[in-house]
């Protein structure tokens, strides 16, 4: 029986537990505060993130992390803007090789790193592999039929991955360009923001597909820039995981987008939701990638100024709008 943790109890990382724990492993689940934990042992289910999931007592629940020691296999689901001090927490109780899974989406503000290659430089003795794709961890918790990739750049490791997370309702394929699939699953994100502005703002589906079209083209324009292969963009991490994040209600930064088109402000929005919308982090990373490797962005631009520098949403279409004429290839 293999032993594996989780670390992060919010809705994803808490519908991978039950996953997993489904397929017959030994799994814990880590929550970086004890009162969480009392309150899913008590409850049964995780009623702030994923209500009406029950949570089989064999899950172990804790808030020690040195949970990770002596395991199979890490997941890392913890948010993107504390994987790092996460890892630095981890690191010392990590035997050597054990690998590392991250299933967050995300950048780092400062570094403009992905989340791989920050656990590489605090965990440098493990492979580190990352999991995306469209995977709403609501849908995924009721054992609806869903497909994702585990990319590693040794694809013997991401093979080991894929075989682990395999059922009947959750189809792993794998891929050896992590950095592809990272970038792809990091800037979905805000797309998806920019895709909820305009549903808030009353816009219609002709918007959202020339903003999802459009925006899969600034990915994998920068994405390629930076050493990925363009194929990973058309798959599931980059043009799937944008559809299911634009369209789909279970979307927090779609829901965020809304609230932001509907006049809110950014901190309005983001307590409304009440859960971390990555694509808010994820845009100024997208914003100083486009500068640093000179790779025209539109769209993230505008995402960025209505963000962060009080950029009407509609003035923020209409410029996008107004551009210069050009061939849709180029």
């Amino acid at each position: 029986m293999k032993k594996i943790t989780v670390v992060g109890s919010g809705s994803w990382g808490t519908a991978i537990a039950v996953l997993l724990n489904d397929k017959g492993y030994n799994v814990t689940l880590w929550s970086w505060k004890q009162e969480e934990c009392d309150a899913i042992q008590n409850d049964g289910e995780n009623k702030e993130f994923l209500p009406g999931i029950k949570i089989d007592e064999k899950i172990k629940l804790t808030s020690d992390i040195s949970c990770v020691a002596d395991k199979d296999l890490i997941v890392l689901v913890s948010p993107s803007r504390v994987i790092r001090d996460t890892a630095k927490k981890m690191a010392p109780h990590i035997k050597n090789n054990t690998p590392i899974v991250i299933l967050s989406k995300g950048l780092e503000d400062k570094t403009l790193k992905t989340l791989s290659q920050i656990v590489e430089e605090e965990i440098p003795s493990s492979p580190v592999a990352a999991l995306s794709g469209p995977s709403h961890a609501e849908e995924v918790a009721k054992k609806v039929p869903t497909t994702c990739v585990v990319a590693c750049k040794d694809l013997k490791v991401a093979e080991y991955i894929q075989e682990v997370f395999m059922c009947p309702y959750f189809r792993v394929y794998t891929n050896d360009d992590i950095l592809g699939v990272e970038i792809g699953g990091a800037l979905k994100n805000v797309i998806a923001l920019c895709a909820g502005i305009t549903d808030g703002i009353g816009f219609g589906d002709n918007t959202k597909a020339a903003l999802m079209t459009r925006g899969i083209k600034e990915i994998s324009r920068l994405g390629v820039k930076m050493g990925a292969k363009e194929s990973t963009f058309y798959g599931l991490t980059g043009i799937g995981d944008l559809i299911v994040t634009c369209t789909s209600m279970h979307s927090r930064n779609r829901r965020a987008g809304i609230l932001i088109g509907q006049g809110n402000t950014l901190n309005e929005a983001l307590e409304k939701v009440h859960m971390v919308v990555e694509g808010v982090y994820s845009a100024g990373a997208a914003y100083e990638l486009s500068k640093k490797y000179e790779v025209e962005m539109p769209i993230v631009e505008k995402a960025y100024d209505v963000l962060f520098n009080n950029l009407s949403p509609k003035e923020a279409v209409l410029s996008l709008m107004k551009r210069n004429k050009k061939d849709e290839i180029v």
